[in-house]
């Protein structure tokens, strides 16, 4: 029997440090998500865009955004990911939530922060590498430029799909396609990315290319330039046959990351 997965994948044009028309914004676009999806994936920083006002735009885990996000997993009784400006104590937090049915189920602080937009002057980076299970799926969560550094990301074989929450921007978008379907080679694994669309407050403009690719890396689903929902079926034993077959995995190198809570 067949193991499956469906997912949405939203691509959003933001508005601008604007918490409320985001959050409106997005739950017409959850409206439209088939009753059949398991897992809705949002862009990172997905209630403000990717400000560096953080500490005035940073919310507490019990702010309006996560609060937002539990509604509509228990809404629509599914899971719902992507990472919001949270702050902890005194520390700022690029932080993607993994929010069920039932409440918060996990979070992930973004590892490698983008000096060349300055958000390590303003962010705490995270130092644990984390995986999430859903319907039998294991999830590994990166966030934007998380991309460009594959070996936090190599599979020890312990997930089955690699998923990028982003603000890509438009000038390196070649980049993000060819490091995405990079991943999924590289690691057997299905691999998603969400981008948003438009441009931000600095001027910074965002073309999309939301994206699905199979573990050999061929692309499911791709979405264009123009906000939307992409949809894609993801499948267990198809991922399992491809690795039992052809077993990379067993031939890679042991390594441990400095600094990382293995």
């Amino acid at each position: 029997m067949s193991e499956q997965i469906s997912v949405s994948l939203l691509q959003p044009l933001l508005v601008w440090e604007d918490i409320d028309a985001n959050l409106d914004h997005l739950e017409r676009m959850m409206a439209r998500v088939p009753e059949e999806t398991a897992l809705v994936l949002l862009p990172e920083t997905f209630s403000t865009g990717f400000t560096m006002r953080a500490r005035q735009y940073a919310e507490e885990e019990h702010g309006k955004a996560v609060t937002w996000m539990k509604e509509k997993a228990e809404e629509r009784n599914l899971t719902l990911a992507g990472s919001l400006i949270i702050r902890v104590g005194e520390g700022i937090y690029n932080r993607m939530f993994w929010v069920t049915p039932d409440g918060i189920g996990g979070t992930y602080d973004k590892r490698h922060l983008f000096r060349m937009g300055r958000e390590h002057e303003h962010f705490i980076p995270g130092n644990h590498r984390k995986v999430f299970t859903v319907e039998g799926f294991r999830f590994l969560p990166q966030i934007c430029y998380d991309l460009r550094f594959p070996v936090f990301c190599r599979n020890r074989n312990d997930y089955d799909v690699l998923f990028y929450v982003a603000n890509w921007p438009a000038p390196r978008q070649p980049v993000w396609e060819t490091l995405l379907r990079a991943r999924a080679i590289e690691n057997q694994s299905y691999v998603l990315g969400v981008n948003r669309v438009g441009l931000d407050g600095e001027g910074i403009d965002h073309l999309g290319g939301t994206c699905a690719w199979d573990p050999k890396g061929n692309a499911l689903e791709i979405l264009g330039k123009q906000e939307g929902i992409l949809n894609t079926r993801l499948d267990l034993n198809s991922l399992r046959d491809f690795r039992q077959k052809f077993p990379v995995w067993r031939d890679a190198d042991r390594f441990l990351i400095e600094g990382i809570d293995q």
